[in-house]
């Protein structure tokens, strides 16, 4: 078992370990006594594990009802989100009580930005069911609801009580969803260890799970402990998503969150590189490794497309664009780009 302490405005436990998940109940006793527990799960998670948790916390005494939402990111909008308040409304669930998003990153974002709204905010706990939740969206408090212009146009940074990993529930996943998250997890080899981005260029789909995950929460610890709101080097933290996100955007959703970021970091590398930013070594490198992982290093939509898409992305401010472009593996700059010279550089990177 791994435990990394976040501190930010909140300080709280990531736990890492196969099985966590079935002691949850001493954590919520621990955290929140004579609460009720709400789980917010989605309709692929629910049936495979949100019965026993349910059980489980029952079992111990804790009063628990669910709210279940189809599966996918279509669903975090602001219907789903004002359906969830409502849930809690009508239950009567008040500041001494306890959210639980038992899911992936969309669970997690909205059941994370309801929890920050209702009420004013009330508790919440991340059971990560995926890896790219594990190791991105469950730490560091960024939560938030799609808008039909973009993604993550409307959230709040509000931190968990709790994150537990529970690394056996990554063997219910399908090979491309694993797949899926690991784009995030070379994303963090990228930005800030080589060791890391070696070890998983060596093993690829068999690398180290808890280790990986372990290293790459600890990696983003250090981020939020410096910069909880992104203004600043969390901002390094949007590897590969500024373009991924308008990937994203384009395709209706139907090219995933890992996939799109894997295609942005190759995107930025390739470009960097023709401006002499990025080294070969590293550009050639991170193609490497997304294609070990299986994941995609080329796009069919077309720069106009992707430019158009990019508009609307939360980071601009004013007529410029953070871009995070690799230097070596292990090191990234923050490269501010005006927006009439996006263009230009996407085309670069295609």
């Amino acid at each position: 078992m791994k435990t990394v302490t976040i501190t930010a405005s909140k300080s709280y436990d990531v736990i890492v370990a196969p099985g966590i998940r079935n002691q949850i109940s001493a954590y919520l006793s621990a955290i929140s006594p004579k609460s009720t527990a709400v789980i917010v799960s989605d309709s692929n998670v629910w049936p495979l594990y949100g019965a026993d948790m349910e059980c489980n916390l029952r079992a111990s005494g804790i009063t628990t009802i669910h709210y279940v939402l189809p599966a996918g990111e279509a669903s975090k909008n602001a219907n789903t989100y004002l359906s969830i308040l409502n849930f809690l409304a009508e239950n009567h669930i008040t500041r001494s009580d306890i959210l639980i998003a038992l899911g992936g990153g969309v669970v997690g974002d909205i059941t994370g930005f309801a929890a920050a709204t209702y009420l004013r905010g009330i508790p919440y706990v991340q059971v990560p069911t995926s890896l790219l939740a594990m190791v991105d969206s469950s730490v560091g408090g960024k939560t938030a609801i799609d808008l039909p212009s973009g993604k993550n146009l409307v959230g709040a940074f509000y931190q968990p009580s709790l994150v537990l990993c529970d690394t056996q529930m990554l063997d219910s996943l399908p090979d491309e969803i694993f797949r899926d998250g690991c784009g995030e997890v070379i994303k963090y080899g990228v930005l800030y260890d080589r060791e890391l981005f070696m070890h998983l260029l060596d093993r690829g789909i068999q690398f180290d799970r808890e280790t990986v995950i372990s290293r790459c929460i600890e990696l983003k610890r250090n981020v939020v402990a410096d910069d909880e709101f992104d203004r600043g080097p969390r901002q390094m933290l949007n590897l590969g998503h500024t373009i991924g996100h308008g990937i994203e955007l384009h395709s209706n959703f139907m090219i995933s969150h890992g996939k799109a970021v894997a295609l942005g970091m190759v995107i930025v590398s390739k470009a960097g590189s023709r401006l002499s930013i990025c080294s070969q070594e590293a550009r050639n490198s991170i193609m490497e490794a997304v294609k070990k992982f299986g994941l995609p290093t080329r796009t069919s939509i077309n720069a106009h497309a992707l430019y158009e898409a990019m508009l609307v992305d939360k980071k601009r401010s004013g007529n410029t664009i953070n871009l995070i472009i690799p230097e070596e593996i292990g090191r990234c700059a923050i490269c501010p780009t005006q927006i009439d010279n996006l263009k230009s550089f996407i085309e670069a990177g295609l």
